[in-house]
């Protein structure tokens, strides 16, 4: 079988040292900067994990707690959460991969189900902003008629049908990522073996393509149409200008830290399918590119941690949610206080009512 020519030890989406590529010859990562990645790698993936995973479950119990969570918006939100915190579970394992010089010790099965959270995450995050934009767009431009048409089981249907898709692009990872051992570098590793490599083309340009070109472009086609809408109808905007912001500038930042994430990654990326499809690059720019990869795939990750801060500072209406699921669990803990205290106050009382009759009958 042939491996994957991404040959790269260091990102957990990638193959196997493959030295029978075009470019042998050329040293893409010197010893210190392995060493060096195995180093920070495990630290940044710590630190997305604690932040990710914290926000993340924060989200959840704010929006399902919240007494206005089903709607349409809320519901994406919801399972945009969800997503990113199935993937943040598997980031310790792979901190810890790393931090085990690339020895992989927690079995077959989970080598298969992280990797397969990875690539859910990849088209399940990017889905479910795409479902957030394209329902602001005919909640704002058609407002009459999607009353009609937005409905809470609506979205949980696109929902379910996102999660299946998602979950259909893992089959390769489950079937062709595998734990191998390599003598020569004496590591036994979590990577991906495909029969060919057009395997490896293939796919990469549908996360290309499925992942992120075509949902940027339904996106950027909803905004600018939106933005048209707007300003052809400025009484409108001027009225309901509260409203409108409020609406938007919260799906406006995940969209856009959704980008700033994930652009870098998709470039190197397609960088690597070019080099598959034959075209031949300078050995500076390999050496680029595999030297960055790790921590361009590691800015795409933090995405899942963004995202919480972002609905804190971006959006009025989740911090008001917040604070008052903050409130509530403050006035229960209180309450439950009180309750405590005023029946330990009853038992004193009666206590003391007690022992002055013991004694004066003594």
């Amino acid at each position: 079988m042939e491996t994957d020519s991404t040959c790269n030890l260091t990102t957990p989406n990638v193959s196997t040292l493959d030295h029978n590529t075009t470019s042998s010859s050329c040293d893409y990562m010197s010893l210190s900067t392995f060493r060096y990645q195995k180093t920070v790698l495990p630290a940044l993936y710590s630190l997305i994990f604690l932040l990710g995973f914290l926000g993340n479950v924060l989200v959840v119990c704010v929006l399902f707690h919240s007494s206005g969570r089903r709607t349409v918006a809320n519901t994406y939100l919801v399972n945009l959460a969800m997503s990113d915190l199935l993937f943040l579970s598997s980031l310790p394992f792979w901190a810890v991969y790393y931090s085990l010089d690339y020895n992989w010790v927690f079995g077959t099965v989970m080598c298969k189900l992280c990797g397969g959270l990875l690539t859910i995450n990849v088209y399940a995050s990017i889905f479910f902003i795409t479902c957030m934009s394209v329902d602001r767009y005919h909640a704002i431009v058609y407002p009459l008629h999607s009353q009609s048409r937005r409905s809470v089981n609506r979205a949980r249907c696109v929902s379910a049908v996102i999660w299946v898709v998602a979950a259909l692009t893992t089959l390769p990872t489950v079937v062709f990522r595998d734990i191998h051992t390599f003598p020569e570098n004496n590591i036994t590793a979590c990577v991906i073996y495909y029969p060919r490599p057009l395997w490896h083309t293939g796919l990469s340009l549908a996360k290309n393509t499925l992942g992120f070109c075509l949902p940027f472009v339904v996106i950027a086609t909803c905004y600018s149409r939106i933005a048209v809408h707007l300003l052809a109808t400025p009484n409108h905007l001027e009225q309901d200008s509260a409203r409108l912001v409020h609406v938007l500038r919260m799906v406006v930042a995940v969209v856009l830290a959704f980008f700033f994430c994930w652009f870098p990654f998709h470039v190197l990326t397609f960088l690597g399918v070019l080099r598959d499809l034959g075209m031949n690059w300078d050995c500076w720019v390999l050496q680029a590119v595999h030297k960055l990869l790790p921590f361009f795939l590691c800015l795409g990750f933090s995405n899942s941690a963004i995202n919480p801060f972002l609905y804190c500072f971006v959006g009025n209406h989740f911090r008001e949610k917040l604070w008052q699921f903050y409130g509530e669990a403050l006035t229960q803990k209180r309450d439950s206080i009180s309750t405590r205290l005023s029946s330990f106050s009853r038992k004193l009382s009666d206590l003391k009512e007690t022992v002055p009759m013991e004694i004066m009958e003594q």
